[in-house]
């Protein structure tokens, strides 16, 4: 018998009721969440989750359910090289929105599934505040350039669009409804049941 609570719920077994979060009852079910912005601390509890899910089962997939504005690029290429390495496939599930460097986590799925009013967004990365000398300035802005190539680089190579197209669609912030994703290759499909 399960019965909810808050953030955790209560198993009955043949011991008693017991008292369990909800994140270890999704863990137990191979189900992990990027819900926020993509931080070294949500990324370093999502990696953690990935190889323990790893060693469980080398071959079972792993569902990550996103709802994220994105965030850090640094933390989110850890975690993408992450999923890419472990054996596990990573089924990536868009809940609401996954926009910058959560979208790209999104897209990287082996398997990618939209809810009917998700939405991705994709765009260049961002110039987060700096000041100093032009030589600080012009590293700042090559080391920019360089990540942008990257990012529009991996976007292309999991939706089959041409790194031209995708530089072209993170030029400004490019959103996708769920239908609109799957036409541009982003996602596989539009789900209606996490069943």
């Amino acid at each position: 018998m399960y019965v909810a609570n808050e953030a955790s719920i209560i198993k009955e077994s043949t011991y008693g009721y017991h008292l369990i979060p909800i994140q270890d009852e999704m863990l137990s079910h191979r189900e992990v969440e990027l819900v926020g912005e993509v931080t070294p601390d949500s990324v370093n509890a999502l990696v953690r989750q990935l190889r323990h899910l790893q060693r469980q089962d080398p071959e079972g997939e792993i569902t990550l359910y996103i709802n994220s504005p994105g965030g850090s690029v640094d933390s989110g290429m850890a975690l993408y090289d992450v999923m890419q390495a472990v054996s596990c496939p990573v089924r990536t599930v868009c809940v609401g929105l996954a926009a910058s460097m959560a979208a790209l986590l999104f897209v990287s799925g082996a398997r990618r599934d939209m809810l009917p009013h998700s939405r991705l967004m994709i765009h260049d990365p961002l110039i987060v505040q700096t000041g100093g000398s032009a030589l600080k300035l012009k590293a700042v802005s090559d080391d920019l350039m360089e990540t942008r190539q990257i990012i529009a680089k991996v976007i292309a190579d999991h939706s089959g669009q041409s790194v031209e197209e995708v530089l072209a669609k993170t030029a400004t912030d490019s959103y996708f409804r769920a239908e609109e994703a799957v036409a541009f290759g982003l996602a596989d499909r539009v789900i209606t049941s996490l069943a």
